[in-house]
């Protein structure tokens, strides 16, 4: 593959509702532009966006794919992302590599979930977009229907540049563009259908519709630009070139959004939007012409410019760990150039790496190259230090590029292997996985032992366990995580607990006087204070009392959950000048403990956690209504944007699977964060259900 300058290349982003054709869309632009020779299909697994093999078993992308395709003297990188909600992770570190988005959109389902979300991420983004109407050749598609559906969700910025031509019968023949005015009809000819589409004159009866969208499209365009706005004003007629010109403005600035139609399974539009994409979509130099970095030297914020004679950096947006592959860094050179015979710098890391081989990659195809100009997309294998969001610069010119913001991880479940031994194994994977995906987080729990895995929600988690099994051999399970109650008193109580044992020379004997009370900081286990008058008790025997009160608050007397905020107060007791010893000491004041807990009202807490639900306002009836059903407590509400921000409290115990219920009542436009605030006691029946259910456990 040559070598393209900045201004030639393209980085456009193809986001949609899962089922919507996005995968199929690259393998069309593939199989039309002639870098493939057979049009692969998602059915047959045999597409080059969708290799690993987790997407050919279960038919959809689950991961990031780089498809470079050369047309008219232009580099499109295409970047494939999921459909699937669970890796808006995948698509979030996608859009930092872009300069463009195209949204697909099914012509028969019309605007979804996962539209309105990519258009959200574009709009947050400011990224320039279009619109693919998709799936036309379907009987059930409906072009009006969706445009409609679109200006009423998405505003006037949906503009149409074609519109779909159907013959009497309602069959999709082809499309009219609104702005040369001129068909593209279908006729016999070499394609995977048999046919083509060829130029022809737009029908009489379409004129009409045509002069009117046309007219639209002017008026978007003279929008965009003072000087043509003047002009419209002044009902003087805008050449081609003007309307190109004002078109291109108001798409780099999202005032525009062009929709294109067509049947990407059959080619059918295929030539058009890469035509569009090519002509209409700003190259990389002028959509990101330059970006705010940190300057590592000064720590000052500085810009680099999009441009081969920058110093060179380059940002790393999603990274590959595959046991057969290897090691695979993507990057975008964000300025400067990069040569295989450069020593590179991350700076985040503080670590020097010597190229070797500098690759393009095509889906899972490494093409190695040269250079890469600023702009373009890269890979890098074998890099020793290196994960998605670090900054790879010169030694003499370091800086950081922004970082990129993934979703939170908040779907948590205990993982453990299926076979004994296999713990280490299993922790090696998780990192390799990790480094694919940052989403998923892991930790071990000190209190519970238990290994938890976060993701963004259950089908990422059973992803995650079908790589571990095929990619690594192991076999793992996920079970509930145990929540991690506490015990507290609420009365006080009086004590006396004594150690007394003979067994022939020196015996053992330990004399307490303690007083149970609550401390009121529950965010320490226990405050010890000794208030003995006479010597009843030698202080040198003072720290084995408290380190048996130490030990005894590991594990209370309802269900052995640990105690927090205990007040323990040593007031008396008795020794004996030659048996008595620390261990007796200790030895006695469990014996107090275990007395005096029950006596002074013990009562269980549970973990509260602070949760922020961001939704449109429609679902706040039935989110509200749910939290009550979970014994939350909802705090307030404030407008965020187009959605509502719920605060509420929740009992940690019932935010288990939460993710999912979440999205069932929102259709998907609901996310959420959950954070641990606080312990609380918790209601009686739920006290008798913690303690009958910790009964069991411990019974096993």
């Amino acid at each position: 593959m040559k070598s393209y300058g900045t201004g030639e290349i393209r980085n456009i982003v193809i986001l949609g509702h899962s089922g919507c054709g996005k995968t199929t869309v690259t393998e069309s632009c593939l199989f039309f532009s002639g870098t493939v020779k057979r049009f692969g299909k998602t059915s047959e697994g045999n597409t080059v966006s969708d290799y690993d093999p987790e997407e050919i078993k279960r038919g959809v992308s689950i991961q990031t794919s780089v498809i470079p395709v050369e047309w008219n003297h232009t580099k499109i990188n295409f970047i494939d992302t999921p459909g699937y909600f669970d890796f808006a992770g995948e698509v979030k570190s996608s859009m930092a590599a872009a300069d463009a988005a195209l949204i697909v959109v099914s012509g028969k389902a019309g605007p979804e979930v996962g539209t309105e979300k990519a258009w959200d991420y574009c709009e947050e983004a400011g990224l320039p977009r279009m619109i693919f109407v998709n799936q036309m050749d379907d009987e059930n598609a409906n072009f009006n229907r969706t445009l409609g559906q679109m200006r009423k969700k998405f505003g006037k910025a949906i503009a149409p540049f074609q519109i779909p031509l159907r013959d009497d019968d309602g069959k999709f023949i082809g499309f009219i563009n609104v702005i040369e005015k001129y068909a593209r009809t279908l006729a016999k000819g070499d394609s995977p259908s048999g046919y083509v589409l060829v130029d022809s004159e737009v029908p009489p009866m379409m004129e009409g519709e045509v002069e009117s969208l046309r007219a639209m499209l002017i008026e978007a365009a003279a929008e965009s630009d003072d000087e043509l706005l003047e002009k419209f004003f002044n009902e003087e007629e805008l050449t081609d070139e003007e309307i190109y010109r004002g078109l291109n403005a108001g798409i780099k600035d999202g005032s525009v959004a062009p929709v294109l139609c067509g049947a990407v399974t059959l080619c059918y539009g295929t030539k058009v939007l890469m035509d569009t994409i090519v002509r209409y979509v700003p190259s990389a130099a002028v959509c990101k012409p330059v970006v705010e970095c940190v300057d590592v030297k000064t720590e000052e914020t500085i810009e680099r410019k999009c441009d081969v004679n920058e110093p060179f950096s380059a940002f790393v947006f999603k990274t590959i760990a595959d046991p057969y592959i290897g090691r695979l860094n993507i990057f975008r050179v964000m300025s400067g150039k990069l040569t295989k015979d450069m020593t590179i710098y991350n700076v985040q890391k503080d670590t020097v790496e010597k190229i070797s081989k500098l690759y393009v990659i095509r889906g899972k195809e490494q093409i190695e190259v040269d250079s890469i100009n600023a702009g373009d997309i890269g890979a890098l294998a074998k890099l020793s230090n290196t994960s998605t969001n670090d900054t790879l610069a010169t030694k003499e010119n370091p800086v950081i590029l922004p970082q990129i913001k993934f979703p939170a991880s908040v779907h948590s479940m205990a993982i453990s292997p299926k076979t004994k031994g296999d713990e280490d194994k299993i922790s090696a994977a998780l990192t390799k996985l990790k480094e694919e995906d940052p989403t998923i987080k892991t930790e071990v729990n000190q209190e519970t032992k238990q290994s938890l895995v976060y993701g963004t929600g259950e089908q990422h988690l059973d992803i995650l366990l079908s790589k571990l099994k095929n990619k690594y051999k192991i076999e793992a399970e996920l079970s509930e995580p145990i929540i991690p109650y506490r015990e507290m008193i609420k009365g006080k109580a009086e004590v006396r607990g004594k150690y007394k044992k003979q067994s022939g020379g020196h015996g053992q004997y330990g004399d307490v006087l303690m007083v149970f009370e609550p401390s009121g900081d529950l965010t320490k286990p226990y405050v010890f204070e000794e208030s003995v008058f006479g010597g009843s008790v030698p202080k040198q025997y003072f720290p084995a009392v408290e380190k048996g009160i130490q030990e005894c608050v590991q594990a209370g007397v309802l269900a052995g959950y640990p105690v927090v905020g205990l007040k323990a107060t040593l007031t008396d007791g008795s020794y004996h000048p030659v048996d008595s010893s620390e261990m007796a000491f200790k030895m006695a004041t469990s014996v107090a403990f275990k007395e005096g807990i029950p006596q002074a009202k013990p009562t269980i807490l549970e973990p509260i956690a602070h949760v922020e639900v961001l939704a449109p306002e429609k679902y706040m009836g039935d989110i509200m209504g749910d939290f009550n059903k979970r014994r939350g407590r909802i705090l307030k509400m404030d407008p965020m944007g187009k959605n509502m921000n719920i605060v509420a409290e929740v009992p940690l115990a019932s935010m288990y699977k939460y993710c999912t219920d979440l999205r069932s009542m929102t259709q998907s436009r609901g996310e959420y964060t959950c954070e641990f605030e606080r312990y609380e006691e918790a209601p009686m029946e739920v006290q008798q259900a913690v303690i009958e259910k910790r009964k069991k456990e411990l019974e096993k």
